[in-house]
């Protein structure tokens, strides 16, 4: 963003604007279109003689959005403002799309009221890998879904034949042995049943709140782990409540709080294994290849190792584990039922410092 202290005074002065590698726009009190750099034209693909005097906000697919901020601007509400935005390239019914960083920034003692800055996020990038994510999820759930009936079969055959034996036993304290097996059968049974059902199907949707989720996950964690591990939590308050599963987002959460505090205790570090839960809000953010007005983004960041490089590709694939003790499905579960509110979980991870995020769109469902 150009310095405040920069403050131009009429169109000879921008000449130097022309040198930069960002889209630099003057905007009048209107929001009309002054003074465009080569680099704004280059953007657009249209001169400046055809972009003087249009309106900023014919630019935008959500024109409302823009003139909201460009008032908020005006009327001193703000100094600056940022947002995440598409633009349309070309004019016409087919218009080319672009995705933007957008700056607005109020002027001082200039003919311009406004300096409005464009910078073109690599979209194709940020698609590629939403895409690429959005593949390795149907493949991990397609195997999910193939294991699980493999497991059925013979799972109702083992409960079938502790039933039976249980029949013939006739001496009764016995009889706690075979519910024990019966008992795993109908949990792993319904573990299956989960792996197996269609992933966008019966979220149990009711209003809630993202910190009662939160709260849950640290008092499981303190009991579990009491000093062995310091707890801190870091929200934001002005998260407003969302509809979602409560059972499927506390099951989400709690593995990847889970699957970090297991980490800490199986690696050696200097400092005192530390684990932060914590909320932010994320402002028209790009989400599996959508705009969101807004998304909450629950945070679980460790002081650990790190996640070993050789598994950041696969880390959410079923069955891949960095530890030796570990199943391999939390983190492919947790991913399963964030997927099915419309979210994604998403890690970065440098020995001392890992981060995973539930990102979960607000939207009303």
């Amino acid at each position: 963003m150009l310095s405040k202290e920069f403050s131009p005074v009429s169109v000879h002065d921008c000449k130097a604007l022309d040198l930069l590698a960002t889209s630099v726009f003057m905007l009048d009190q209107n929001g009309c279109i002054c003074w465009v750099n080569n680099a704004g034209q280059n953007l657009l693909e249209r001169s400046a003689r055809s972009l003087q005097g249009l309106a900023a906000r014919h630019l935008f697919e959500e024109s409302d959005v823009f003139a909201h901020a460009f008032d908020a601007i005006l009327n001193e509400h703000f100094s600056s403002l940022g947002l995440l935005a598409g633009i349309q390239k070309t004019p016409g019914q087919n218009p080319e799309k672009l995705l933007v960083n957008v700056t607005l920034q109020r002027l001082s003692y200039t003919p311009w009221s406004v300096i409005l800055e464009l910078r073109e996020i690599e979209q194709h990038t940020l698609a590629e890998r939403n895409e690429r994510l959005i593949k390795e999820l149907e493949i991990y759930q397609e195997t999910f879904r193939n294991l699980g009936h493999e497991v059925k079969n013979p799972l109702g055959g083992l409960r079938g034949a502790a039933q039976l034996l249980e029949m013939e036993l006739g001496d009764p304290s016995l009889r706690e042995y075979t519910q024990v097996i019966i008992a795993e059968a109908d949990r792993l049974q319904e573990l299956v049943d989960r792996l197996i059902r269609p992933g966008q199907g019966n979220l149990n949707l009711s209003l809630i709140n993202i910190h009662e989720i939160c709260e849950r996950v640290w008092a499981l964690l303190k009991a579990e782990y009491r000093d062995d591990i310091t707890l801190v939590r870091d929200y934001d308050a002005s998260v407003p409540e969302m509809k979602a599963d409560m059972a499927k987002l506390l099951q989400a959460y709690l593995n990847i709080a889970r699957n970090a505090a297991q980490s800490l205790m199986g690696s050696k570090i200097r400092d005192k294994p530390c684990i932060t839960l914590r909320t932010r809000i994320l402002n028209r953010h790009l989400l599996l290849n959508k705009i969101h007005r807004l998304v909450v983004v629950v945070s679980v960041i460790d002081n650990g190792a790190g996640v070993p490089e050789q598994l950041h590709d696969r880390i959410f694939h079923p069955l891949v584990t960095g530890r030796p003790d570990g199943t391999g499905l939390g983190l492919s579960l947790a991913q399963d039922f964030v997927r099915q509110h419309g979210g994604l979980i998403e890690f970065d991870s440098v020995p001392g410092r890992t981060e995973f995020r539930m990102l979960l769109p607000l939207e009303n469902r």
